[in-house]
């Protein structure tokens, strides 16, 4: 059982050096936890506001209400819905991400638990991890050059016997794909992006061609909604537009001429129709929804019930609420729809993401591949399976 005694917050600098916030519980016990949220630079409009109105308003209101929570107790994961009746309609998406987060490692603290046995402790005998998924190279919103693919981010998933072994594979491969593009871009200049993918001026088929060389199944998130505009897909490298038709034919002949394995938002966030589409055409692919799902129960309803997905990004911060991820990973697997819990652009050293991502049965984990907010969510989930082989 836990007893919030007091709340405090601040802002904090994330690892594209903008702010976040910071969150910090006492309980009667006397000790002190605290958590960040992430924040993200390509969001869709199916997103929670992350703060209410400011970062600067949501502090303050945490310290207006610290007296709500004195005395408030937490004795399981299903108690989060106590903070959230007091937060909701009074501060964004991240305030109560962070806030969650902060209570969830009190009680397992108290427990004497890791976070991820507070969520599902069934999950120590099952001892599924998920896969990584390993952001390579980068282009769309994520990296700030006048030329670089249109697509946001080019990603290698392999499939080893452990997530520490994998973690090493994609690790090698990113430093033989940066041999490849200091041979096949002369604008190469070894500079990451902000998530330390490589930055190229390369289109995308000819990053995927670099990719296929490493022989690991490949995956792509081409952010659809970052480059429509007035109802056509806007490619400026090179420039053309495809309206929804060209697009589905492209987006089909990607997979089948690259066998991508993994296809994240290949339409706008509003387009269940041409998902359900693609999905049909291609089963044996991962057609994932980000933006069109958002992180949201009921447009995961809608997916399901148009077929449009088989796989989904989980971003807590998207929602604001764990109680909702929760929900949706519940819907997800009663639905065969695999989890694909994610990072965001602008990261802190959190690692409660690998904790989450265990707990609820993640199929999949995205966060990158190097950068140290990004590696220690992967040291974390690590840690975890190195735990559970003693």
């Amino acid at each position: 059982m836990v007893v919030i005694k007091e709340v405090s917050a601040k802002a904090i600098s994330d690892s594209r050096n903008e702010k976040t916030i910071f969150i910090e519980v006492k309980t009667t016990s006397g000790n002190k936890f605290s958590a960040s949220s992430p924040s993200g630079k390509s969001t869709g409009k199916y997103e929670v506001k992350i703060y209410k109105r400011n970062l600067e308003g949501d502090i303050k209101k945490i310290k207006e209400f610290k007296e709500y929570f004195s005395d408030d107790i937490i004795e399981k994961f299903d108690d989060l819905k106590r903070i959230e009746d007091i937060l909701d309609g009074h501060v964004g998406a991240n305030t109560v991400f962070a806030f969650e987060s902060a209570v969830l490692k009190a009680l397992a603290d108290e427990q004497k638990k890791e976070v991820w046995e507070i969520i599902n402790s069934s999950v120590r005998n099952e001892k599924k991890f998920p896969r990584l998924i390993g952001n390579c190279v980068g282009g769309g919103k994520h990296s700030e050059v006048k030329k670089k693919p249109d697509f946001q981010e080019f990603e290698l998933i392999p499939a080893g016997k452990s997530v520490k072994e994998n973690y090493e594979i994609n690790i090698k491969a990113k430093e033989k794909i940066k041999i490849s593009l200091e041979e096949k871009d002369k604008n190469f200049s070894g500079k990451k992006n902000d998530e330390n993918a490589w930055v190229t001026s390369l289109n995308e088929k000819e990053v995927f061609d670099v990719m296929n060389e490493t022989g690991i199944p490949m995956g792509v998130d081409v952010a659809a909604s970052g480059f429509y505009k007035r109802k056509k897909y806007s490619y400026d490298n090179p420039m053309l537009k495809r309206d929804v038709e060209e697009q589905f034919g492209y987006i089909s002949n990607l997979i089948k001429n690259y066998n991508l394995f993994y296809v994240e938002d290949p339409f706008e966030e509003n387009d269940f129709e041409s998902s359900a589409k693609l999905l049909k055409k291609f089963p044996d692919s991962l057609i994932v929804g980000d933006d069109l799902i958002a992180t949201n129960s009921k447009r995961l309803q809608k997916a399901i019930e148009m077929k449009a997905v088989n796989a989904i990004i989980v971003k807590p911060n998207q929602c604001g609420s764990l109680l909702e991820v929760k929900r949706v990973c519940d819907l997800a697997r009663e639905n065969n729809i695999k989890l694909v819990f994610s990072h965001r652009s602008g990261e802190t050293d959190e690692t409660i993401l690998a904790d989450l991502a265990f707990g609820f049965g993640a199929d999949f984990f995205k966060s990158g591949t190097e950068g140290d907010v990004r590696v220690k969510k992967i040291e974390r989930l690590i840690e975890i399976e190195k735990s559970l082989k003693k």
